[in-house]
C-alpha cells in the first residue's frame, strides 16, 4: 500500500484530502496536531512517534526528524534502497503533505516578540519539504493546500506524473528559500538582502521591441499589478509602468480621484464629489498629452464615467472595480485594457532600482512623515480656498518627476511641469500648459527654489500661493519675491523628489 506522511500547520482542506487518500488505499502517517485532527475525524492514521518508535520530544520541537521518516522519503526507487529500508522495518513514503509554521505572519504583527518568532521557525517541516522535493523522481510533495484537487485528480488515475512531481518540488524549494530568507532578514534586517519573485508572464517586449522583458510578482500566482485584466491585449512593459504611476497617485487621495498618466508623467490629477467631475477636471489639465495615456480611478468605475471616457483614446484603465454597465460600455473600446485590482498596499516598505554592478534600495516615500509641521512664512495668510488647493497640489506634486511643479485650482491640476534639469524650466512648462488658468492658481514645488526666479515667474502668471519644502540658502530671496507680489508662501520642511 502506498504511504503518505501528513504534517501541516494550515489544515485547510486536509480532512477531505486525507479521506480521499484513504479511499484510494493509502496508509497515513501524521504528527502532532495533524494526527489528532485525523483521529477525531475517525480516519485511520498512525502517529509518527508510534511508527518510528521515537517519542516527540522538547515539547514538540522534534517530531518528524527521524531516519524512519527521512529514509522513507529519500529512498531511491532502486531495489537496493527499498531493501535496506525493509531490513530496518521501515517503508518507502510516496507522498508528503507539509506546510510550515506561520513565521512570516507572526513577525508581521507589531506586537510579536523575538521568542514568538523563534518558536515559529519550522525545522521538521522544512526538512520534510526538502527531502520530498529532492526525491521528486519517486515522491510527490504537496506544500500548498491549493494543490490538493490537482494531485488527487492524478492519484485517482494511478500515480502522479513526473512533470507534476517536478513542478511541486520546485514549488517546495521556492517555499523554503522564501521562508529562510524571511528568517534571515528578520534576525539581521541590514544584512544580506534576499528577494524572491514569481513569474507572472513574459511581455511582448520591454521599452523597445528589441528588448526582452518579463513580469514578476511578489506572491505566487500574482496578477499584473496585483490585479486581473478584464479585457484588451496583454499589458506591455510601458503600460505597466504608466499604470503603476497612475495607481500609486490615485490611491493616495481620499476623495474620488482620477489620475491620467502619459509616458510615466501625470498630465492630469483631480478629486471631486463624483468620478465624472474628477475625470473632466483631470482631462482639462492637458488634453493633448492625455491622448493615448492611461487612467487610474480610486473608486469603482460606473456607467457614467465609462461613457465619459469613451470619447478619449486610452491605452489602459485601472480601478478597484467596474459595474457591469461600465464593462459593456468600455467593451466598445476593444483595444483598451481594463485592469481591476484591490491592491491598495502598492509596494513593500522599500523600493529597488538597478544600477551598474548593483542595486539601490530605499524606503518607500508614503508622503509627509507623521508630525510634519507646515509653516506660513509669508506676510499674507492663505485663504480657505488657497489652503484646499495647496494641500491638493502638494500631494499631487509627489507623483511628478523632479523637478516637479504643479499648478492647481481647487482639487484639480491645471498645469504640470517636471523632469527638466532645472526648476525654472518646469515652472515655465506648467504655466504654459495652464495658460489663462494659471491666473488665481496655487503652485507646489517638490523641492526648494534655488533662486527667486521661479517665484517671480509664478507671480507674473497670476499665481497667488506657493508651497515648497524650503531649505535653500536663498529662501529669503524667494520669500521676498512672494511678499512683494502679495503671494502666500508655505514651507513644509519635507522634500519629495521622484527621480
Amino acid at each position: 500500500m502506498p504511504k503518505a506522511i501528513l504534517s501541516v500547520y494550515d489544515k485547510t482542506g486536509l480532512v477531505e484530502f486525507a479521506s480521499r487518500l484513504v479511499q484510494l488505499g493509502w496508509t497515513l502517517l501524521a504528527s502532532g496536531g495533524t494526527a489528532r485532527l485525523l483521529q477525531q475525524k475517525r480516519l485511520p492514521v498512525t502517529e509518527v512517534s508510534q511508527y518510528s518508535g521515537s517519542p516527540e520530544i522538547l515539547s514538540g520541537r522534534v517530531k518528524t526528524l527521524h531516519p524512519a521518516i527521512h529514509g522513507g522519503l529519500l529512498a531511491r526507487p532502486s531495489s537496493q534502497d527499498i531493501q535496506e529500508l525493509s531490513v530496518l522495518g521501515w517503508d518507502a513514503i510516496d507522498l508528503a503533505v507539509v506546510n510550515l509554521y506561520p513565521f512570516e505572519q507572526t513577525i508581521a504583527r507589531s506586537e510579536a516578540t523575538l521568542a514568538e518568532a523563534i518558536e515559529n521557525i519550522d525545522i521538521g517541516g522544512v526538512a520534510l519539504i526538502r527531502a520530498a522535493a529532492k526525491n521528486f523522481e519517486r515522491v510527490t510533495l504537496v506544500c500548498d493546500p491549493a494543490d490538493y484537487p490537482a494531485v488527487l485528480a492524478e492519484l485517482e488515475m494511478g500515480l502522479t506524473k513526473l512533470e507534476t512531481r517536478r513542478k511541486l518540488a520546485v514549488k517546495g524549494f521556492q517555499r523554503t528559500a522564501r521562508y529562510d530568507a524571511a528568517i534571515a532578514s528578520y534576525l539581521d534586517p541590514v544584512g544580506m538582502f534576499s528577494l524572491q519573485l514569481f513569474p507572472v508572464q513574459p511581455l511582448r517586449y520591454g521599452e523597445n521591441p528589441h528588448q526582452a522583458a518579463m513580469l514578476y510578482a511578489y506572491q505566487p500566482d500574482g496578477g499584473p499589478l496585483g490585479g486581473r485584466i478584464l479585457q484588451g491585449k496583454e499589458l506591455s512593459y510601458n503600460n505597466l509602468l504608466d499604470l503603476d504611476a497612475a495607481w500609486r497617485a490615485a490611491i493616495s487621495f481620499e476623495r474620488p480621484t482620477i489620475v491620467i498618466v502619459k509616458h510615466l508623467s501625470p498630465c492630469g490629477i483631480a478629486s471631486a464629489d463624483d468620478l465624472v467631475s474628477a475625470y473632466r477636471s483631470a482631462l482639462e489639465c492637458d488634453p493633448v498629452s492625455a491622448y493615448g495615456g492611461v487612467i487610474a480611478s480610486n473608486r469603482p468605475i460606473d456607467k457614467a464615467l465609462a461613457e465619459a471616457v469613451s470619447g478619449l483614446f486610452v491605452e489602459c484603465i485601472m480601478a478597484p472595480g467596474y459595474s457591469s454597465e461600465a464593462v459593456l460600455v468600455l467593451a466598445q473600446k476593444k483595444n483598451c485594457r481594463l485592469v481591476e485590482t484591490s491592491q491598495t498596499d502598492v509596494s513593500p516598505d522599500f523600493e529597488l532600482r538597478s544600477i551598474c554592478a548593483g542595486v539601490l534600495r530605499q524606503q518607500t516615500d508614503r508622503g509627509d512623515p507623521a508630525g510634519t509641521s507646515w509653516r506660513v512664512v509669508s506676510q499674507r495668510q492663505p485663504t480657505d480656498e488657497e489652503w484646499l488647493s495647496l494641500r491638493f497640489a502638494w500631494k499631487a506634486c509627489q507623483y511628478v518627476k523632479s523637478n516637479a511643479i504643479v499648478l492647481a485650482k481647487g482639487e484639480a491640476t491645471v498645469g504640470i511641469g517636471g523632469g527638466q534639469p532645472n526648476r525654472v524650466d518646469c515652472v515655465r512648462i506648467a504655466i504654459e500648459r495652464a495658460g489663462e488658468k494659471a491666473d488665481g492658481a496655487v503652485m507646489a514645488s517638490d523641492a526648494f527654489f534655488p533662486f527667486s526666479d521661479s517665484v517671480q515667474l509664478a507671480a507674473q502668471a497670476g499665481i497667488t500661493a506657493v508651497i515648497h519644502p524650503g531649505g535653500s540658502v536663498r529662501d529669503a530671496e524667494s520669500l521676498s519675491a512672494a511678499d512683494a507680489a502679495g503671494m502666500v508662501m508655505v514651507m513644509t520642511g519635507v522634500r519629495h523628489f521622484r527621480h
